[in-house]
């Protein structure tokens, strides 16, 4: 079932932030409406089994990471309208059916379809429900931050079923298990021309020793890591596993796991402050995007959430933390390889699209992590400037013609404007 009117709460929700916007700023409005109905609208699918399914946009899966960033403004509803909360709900249980099946795959089809991005892909472990099988660390982390939101903002707690305690269970196994990656079983191989797309020394990946941070094969890019720590994973890692902590000592009652958590996140702390702090071009203490506990390291960083960027937003370190600050410095300049400036618009791009595009994404995190409101402002005129005339939000644009997109639409980047805006006016998930 997918919604065929869009709810009464929504509209009344979808007013509220019109009127908020009033005449000075009619144009973030116009985007608003049009982005967080058509999430609604076209991706959501509500199941015979009370699950919900959510399609990325234009590509007919349902990614980990991206179908908890789709519903996430929706909580602000949720909180009074029990009909959301339960679709959010449902989310969350197909989210942990699907780790129950298979905690690597980071994408899924909505039936046992065999459907996949590859089928020629080679890996160690198959199943028709698989999509893709690009494994990384945020795919799991996703599904608890939203499992612990709904907590948070309803008090709703049916999502805590058997397969989110088998799912928990399938997720610090694998966290574990990829603190020494060469105890793993997991290997990603891809017939390719572009090396992004598969893992090297025969899908196993670059050489790593450990570190006490968790293996990632993939960045949430879906363009394999370089090094295979990737330290804003692990950043929002830490934070997903002191979630899990809280969940096991609140609404559910399970001190063995909420100890095993506790102990994978001290782990895993301690493996940032070793490993993942390195020093900039001007000697100073900055956070490496990835690292591999051999001394390769790289500064930069990538467009997709997590990122270095985001690490206050994940709820990593306060807003102000001094590495932060140095770190976010750097990001948003040319010793980022992936920062792009033109006459239309500057931030960050990605390597999964071409030099010169800057993502909205990248925008709407750079104003998710600001305290300037005048800033948080420039960023939203930027997005809805640089939008081609669609009025959504597109993965990457040319920083000189913005005409020029990927993806004519991406629900994920769609509903990060729709935060920024909600962020603006002082409307927030609480976490």
């Amino acid at each position: 079932m997918t919604y065929q009117e869009i709810p009464t709460s929504v509209s009344l929700f979808i007013e509220r932030i019109t009127d908020l916007c009033g005449v000075r700023h009619p144009a973030w409005a116009k985007v608003f409406r049009k982005a967080f109905a058509k999430t609604l609208s076209t991706t959501v699918r509500r199941e015979k089994d009370g699950t919900t399914f959510l399609l990325t946009g234009d590509i007919p899966a349902m990614w980990l990471r991206d179908s908890t960033a789709q519903v996430r403004p929706y909580l602000v509803i949720a909180r009074d309208d029990d009909d959301m909360a339960a679709m959010i709900s449902g989310l969350v249980r197909r989210q942990f059916a699907y780790i129950c099946i298979d905690p690597y795959a980071n994408a899924f089809n909505e039936t046992p379809s065999g459907a996949a991005w590859d089928p020629n892909d080679r890996t160690d472990f198959t199943s028709p429900w698989l999509w893709e099988r690009k494994y990384e660390v945020d795919s799991l982390c996703y599904p608890v931050q939203l499992a612990w939101l709904l907590y948070r903002n309803t008090g709703r707690t049916d999502q805590f079923n058997a397969d989110f305690i088998n799912g928990v269970h399938r997720i610090l196994d694998v966290f574990e298990l990829e603190q020494d990656h060469a105890r793993s079983p997991y290997f990603f191989i891809r017939k390719t021309d572009l090396s992004q797309d598969t893992l090297v020394e025969d899908g196993r990946g670059h050489p790593t020793a450990p570190t006490g941070m968790t293996w990632s094969g993939f960045r949430p890019s879906d363009d394999a890591c370089a090094y295979n720590y990737l330290v804003p994973s692990n950043m929002f890692a830490a934070v997903a596993v002191d979630l899990l902590k809280r969940i096991f000592t609140g609404p559910l009652d399970d001190s063995g796991l909420a100890d095993r958590a506790d102990k994978l996140g001290c782990s895993i702390h301690l493996g940032i402050e070793q490993y993942g702090v390195t020093r900039n071009a001007s000697g100073k203490a900055v956070y490496a995007y990835e690292v591999d506990g051999l001394g390769g390291v790289s500064i930069m960083d990538d467009a997709n959430v997590p990122n270095l960027i985001a690490a206050p937003y994940l709820g990593f370190c306060p807003y102000d933390e001094p590495i932060y600050l140095e770190t976010r410095r750097i990001l948003l300049s040319p010793e980022n390889p992936y920062y792009y400036e033109g006459s239309q618009a500057r931030g960050i791009g990605s390597s999964h699209t071409p030099v010169g595009y800057v993502w909205p994404m990248a925008l709407a995190m750079e104003g998710l992590t600001c305290r300037d409101h005048d800033e948080q402002g420039r960023m939203l005129d930027v997005m809805v400037q640089t939008d081609a005339g669609t009025h959504l939000m597109h993965e990457g644009f040319d920083v000189d013609n913005p005409s020029r997109y990927t993806r004519p639409w991406f629900s994920w980047a769609n509903m990060m404007f729709c935060e920024l805006v909600m962020e603006y006016f002082g409307i927030r998930v609480e976490r």
